[in-house]
């Protein structure tokens, strides 16, 4: 491989996501390069230490490598995307970013590296099953399978399930004193606190990259000013939806399918033909509620770095 392995700054951003649409192989992938990226490489680097390295030939960029901390604990680093031209594959380039990468985080003093989403900025929970040579790569280098997650599919055409109408379920909820609305950049602080105090995890940020952002927004149910469950989508890119959460005294009332449906047709009403629930925990309920189908299946690694146990 005799590629140079460099840093790559903001100003590459542009020939990140001209090699992401060619190197990724998934059809829905590619077209989404832009956002992947910009999530990726830009806004992560907002709010955490963010990794960008690229291979370098002949001054054409034909490998790249995008990696995070953990928001939880600074000695775990994430590879949040690592892309290699179709044509360079097999060469080595992957192994060298890869282990570039460890050879850096390494002496900043990381334990383990992930490959595995990093919320709230991640493109895929860990490497897609699909992508057979990135799997065996892993496995190459060392990594562990630890988890497997699943993403759910739900067909945004005309009369799909997910379309299905939600005003004789609001009048129902509206009886019950429970309104329930569009969310605005105003209700970001009640929804971020909701989040953080009763779900934990991202699902604060995940919001805030949704609220009053293009190409994204968000739905909740609310009684007397308080808000009992919300819903969002297109934080991680327009077609995932995603966070969705109910306070647990609200759990039955029917404002989860209500919110979930009203984002839906948002994503529908964009162009969208079909939405990817990312991350899925409760599947029944997804299918029931808007007949959505598990589809999308992913791998997580991790290695463990300098000699850490």
């Amino acid at each position: 491989m005799d590629a140079e392995i460099i840093e790559l700054d903001l100003d590459r951003l542009p020939a990140v996501v001209d090699l992401c649409r060619r190197a990724l192989d998934l059809p829905e992938d590619a077209a989404e390069a832009p956002a992947i990226v910009d999530t990726l490489a830009a806004r992560a680097a907002a709010d955490r230490p963010v990794l960008r390295l690229g291979a370098v030939r002949a001054g054409e960029l034909i490998g790249v490598l995008v990696g995070s901390v953990s928001r939880w604990d600074s000695r775990l680093w994430h590879v949040d995307l690592l892309a290699v031209a179709p044509a360079e594959r097999r060469q080595g380039v992957g192994r060298a970013l890869l282990t570039e990468a460890e050879r850096r985080l390494a002496g900043l003093g990381a334990a383990e590296l992930l490959l595995a989403g990093n919320p709230p900025y991640y493109a895929w929970p860990g490497i897609d099953v699909r992508y057979t040579p990135a799997v065996c790569a892993a496995l190459r280098l060392g990594y562990r399978q630890d988890r497997t997650a699943w993403n759910m599919t739900a067909d945004l055409a005309a009369g799909s399930p997910a379309l299905r109408s939600t005003e004789a379920a609001e009048r129902r909820l509206a009886d019950s004193g429970v309104a329930v609305r569009r969310a605005e950049p105003a209700d970001l602080p009640a929804l971020v606190a909701l989040a953080r105090d009763t779900f934990g995890g991202t699902w604060d940020g995940e919001l805030a990259g949704s609220v009053g952002r293009p190409d994204a927004g968000a739905h909740l149910a609310e009684r007397d000013g308080e808000i009992l469950g919300f819903a969002a989508y297109g934080s991680s890119r327009p077609s995932w939806f995603g966070p969705m959460g109910t306070v647990p005294e609200a759990e039955g009332s029917g404002i989860g399918g209500v919110l979930l449906r009203r984002c839906l047709r948002d994503q529908a009403a964009a162009g969208i033909g079909a939405a990817q629930i990312g991350w899925v925990g409760p599947v029944p309920f997804y299918s029931g509620a808007a007949g959505a189908r598990i589809e999308r299946v992913f791998f997580l690694y991790r290695k463990e770095l300098n000699g850490h146990k």
